[in-house]
């Protein structure tokens, strides 16, 4: 059901302009890449310090609100990227890539570093988090403008026997943001006390992306104009409303829809499963201490950045809609095996008490009082996290650990059972007395941890990102048209990698939490992937190979 299409419309300077040198290469690519790279460092520096936010910059009366608040500014930030992929769309395909793609670093970075210099709640009371949520609004509109404009500067410039390779190193930036806010965040921690960072030092990490804004101003100011939009504006082909040829001709609107839901949910389902939520998993299943956890996240996922430019690469030589439909199905039929496996490595006295002194549940699970709903899952006060199942279930997926339902035991809603001893109702101490009499640990023995295989699967779940997500940019790229290219790559993906992927954590959370199983958020997704990926192979078109000769 697709068709060959060739992609003459991606047509660069591969004739009528000057060809590239590798120096004139490398700097279109450093530009295009840094502002990735500030996105990626921003995302994680924001959720892991989270809780230090909180404690500053909200009211210190309900820690409940103040903590869920500011990732409810995180998720702001998400959901106006689409706006923001419309507004910089609109303006990089209506007056050039160069300025707006200038302009989206500016806004991003500054309102990066701005938030590292926001008052606190107890000098300027409620304005703190007021400029909080202003800050991440703008810098969502911001990175719903930059991606589509990397892709679209970078494959602009780049000829096709290059395309591929050029892009992965963009795509690169997803990870490399990842590890650089990462060991930003270790090392300042390691310089200061705790009380320190909790109070001051938790903004050092916000405050020292000012570097990283001033170089991509300097490097971006320096670029020329993208070589098809000076020939688009030459000819006069330049659209004066290119959202309503986006999103009004049915033909080009089609290949959004397509682009969503063949390829871009599939994207961020990958990425956030493999380089966010597995973070968590460690954490809350594994038991993990943070720093291990960091250690190994860091290790795994150096190793494994190399295969967003390797997959790329390749997809010069080799069918890039197949590959990138084999990493979604590869990926969705491995998850559970390599978290299984992760959880092994990890913490080994747990799986194997849990496989010699398995855990019975004595509740209906098909009843009301076991129900956990979606609703209860973003509300802290609502009436299903009183019930007395829900809070059994919880209480053994934050430990990481599986159990098995049987019939409620008469008289009791729930109750629960390991070896010889038998709890009724829902008690946390007794649960925990019980399970440690039982061979079960609280925490992961750092002795029987095998650090070497859990960074090893976590190389290999950054390679199966990759697979996805590195060579998904030159796809895109030659996807669309010239005309409509900025705004026809920023929309679906804020939207496919933005919205679907930017949710995984808290479906994935929510649904092992309502399941009771520590795997079923991994249901999430493996489901998303698979259905992507069918969509995917029978809508996306199939770009002839040799068509980019």
């Amino acid at each position: 059901m697709t068709a060959e299409l060739t992609v003459d419309h991606l047509s660069t300077n591969t004739t009528k302009d000057h060809i590239l040198t590798k120096k004139e290469e490398r700097q279109v690519v450093v530009a295009s890449s840094l502002g990735s790279l500030f996105e990626w460092y921003d995302f994680f520096i924001y959720g892991s310090l989270a809780i230090y936010i909180s404690q500053i910059l909200f009211p210190h009366d309900n820690p409940s609100v103040a903590f869920l608040a500011p990732l409810g500014a995180l998720s702001v930030g998400f959901v106006i990227r689409p706006l923001g992929a419309i507004l910089f769309g609109y303006l990089g395909d209506r007056f050039g890539r160069k300025y707006t793609f200038l302009a989206t670093v500016v806004l991003m970075g500054g309102a990066t570093v701005l938030i590292g210099l926001i008052p606190s709640f107890d000098s300027i009371g409620h304005l703190s988090w007021i400029l909080l949520l202003f800050f991440r609004i703008l810098q969502g509109l911001a990175v719903g403008g930059e991606y589509g404009g990397a892709i679209t500067y970078i494959s602009e410039h780049s000829r096709p026997e290059r395309r591929g390779l050029l892009t992965g190193w963009l795509q690169s930036t997803s990870s490399a943001g990842l590890i650089m806010s990462l060991l930003v965040i270790v090392i300042t921690q390691f310089f200061m006390d705790a009380e320190s960072f909790r109070q001051w030092g938790w903004r050092i990490p916000f405050l020292i992306s000012i570097f990283l804004l001033l170089l991509s101003i300097y490097i971006r100011a320096k670029l020329k104009e993208s070589p098809v939009f000076m020939r688009m504006k030459a000819e006069n082909r330049v659209l004066k409303n290119p959202l309503k040829e986006s999103f009004g001709k049915w033909k080009n609107f089609k290949l959004i829809l397509i682009a969503i839901f063949g390829l871009t949910a599939g994207m961020g389902s990958t990425y956030f499963t493999g380089q966010f939520y597995v973070m968590v998993f460690l954490q809350q299943a594994a038991q993990l201490e943070l720093n291990i956890v960091y250690e190994v996240i860091l290790m795994g996922f150096i190793i494994g950045l190399p295969t967003f430019i390797l997959f790329s690469w390749l997809t010069n030589y080799i069918n890039r809609k197949w590959f990138l439909m084999a990493g979604l199905f590869l990926a969705a039929l491995s998850y559970n095996f390599l978290f299984a496996s992760l959880l092994q490595a990890a913490n080994p006295g747990l799986v194997n008490a849990n496989k010699t002194n398995p855990i019975t549940l004595y509740a209906d699970a098909t009843n009301n009082t076991c129900n956990f709903s979606f609703t209860a899952s973003m509300l802290g006060s609502h009436p299903d996290h009183a019930k007395t199942c829900v809070q059994a279930k919880k209480f053994f997926v934050s430990k990481g650990i599986s159990f098995e339902y049987a019939a409620p035991l008469p008289g009791q809603v729930v109750s629960m059972n390991v070896g010889d001893i038998t709890v009724e109702g829902f008690n946390a101490q007794a649960y925990t007395q019980a399970l440690t009499e039982s061979g079960y640990p609280l925490v992961a023995d750092k002795n029987e941890i095998n650090k070497a295989k859990m960074i090893f699967i976590l190389a290999i779940m950054t390679a199966l990102v990759a697979m996805v997500y590195g060579p998904a940019a030159a796809y895109l790229a030659e996807l669309f048209p010239a005309h409509i290219r900025y705004t026809a790559i920023s929309f679906p993906y804020h939207i496919g990698a933005g919205i679907f992927g930017g949710l995984l954590p808290f479906m994935a959370t929510y649904l092992s939490q309502a399941s009771g199983n520590i795997y079923g958020g991994l249901i999430y997704p493996v489901v998303i992937t698979t259905a992507v990926g069918i969509i995917g192979s029978l809508f996306l078109p199939n770009f002839k190979k040799e068509a980019d000769k």
